[in-house]
């Protein structure tokens, strides 16, 4: 399947270099013309993948994420000069898949972008299509849970995540194993980044009464509780 990377970036020489590279690699890449209506030109185009700045013109990143997740799941990386810790919290928070700071070096963005892709586009691929903890059925194919009428939606890593310590059947799974899962090869994450998606799983385990059932185990990991 031909993969398309749509790229909201100001700055042309980024943009063109990104391009390039990326066509190395068979993903077509697409930006928008107007900054002004970057949602118009994200539905016509219907990308697999989205690189988002944050300081663009007109409206900012979390502006233009904020409109994706609207009407799309479509994995989201951020890629931004912006190096405060909340401004990548903001983006995680609303549902971004990464966070990269410029200046980036083109090689870790690439793996990045294949890894999100891989994880995205055949996730499906479990043996089973639904599992069962604690009462509620995880639906691998959708990526939500399900637990007596109330359903929420996860994101691909809140997802990810959840099916990885569930499959692991009361076991711990070290944050380094989680991370290794999500990106492939641990040294292109940034630690903060899963630290924030348990978080947000969590919070959305708690809408459907699950609240305690991911457990941290100090200086080990993460474990999914039979309740």
């Amino acid at each position: 399947m031909e993969m398309n990377v749509f790229i909201v970036e100001d700055d042309r020489a980024i943009f063109d270099s990104l391009k390039e590279r990326l066509g190395q690699w068979s993903l077509q890449v697409s930006g928008p013309e107007d900054f002004h209506d970057v949602i118009g030109a994200f539905i016509q185009t219907k990308p697999h993948l989205v690189i988002l700045d944050i300081q663009l013109p007109a409206y900012d990143g979390f502006h233009w994420c904020r409109e994706i997740r609207a009407v799309s799941k479509v994995p989201i990386i951020f890629l931004s000069s912006r190096d405060h810790p909340m401004d990548m919290v903001m983006a995680m928070n609303m549902g971004a898949d990464d966070y990269i700071q410029k200046p980036f070096h083109t090689d870790v963005l690439l793996a990045k972008i294949k890894a999100t892709l891989r994880r995205t586009y055949a996730y499906t691929k479990e043996p089973a299509d639904v599992l069962e903890w604690n009462g509620a059925m995880i639906d691998m194919k959708r990526g939500v849970i399900r637990l007596d009428g109330n359903e929420v939606e996860l994101t691909k890593n809140e997802f990810f995540i959840l099916a990885v310590l569930v499959q692991a059947k009361d076991e711990i799974v070290s944050r380094d194993e989680l991370i290794r899962k999500l990106w492939d090869d641990e040294r292109f994450v940034n630690d903060n980044t899963l630290t924030v998606n348990v978080t947000r799983l969590r919070q959305k385990l708690a809408d459907i009464g699950l609240g305690d059932a991911i457990l941290t185990k100090k200086g080990m990991g993460y474990m999914a509780a039979s309740l």
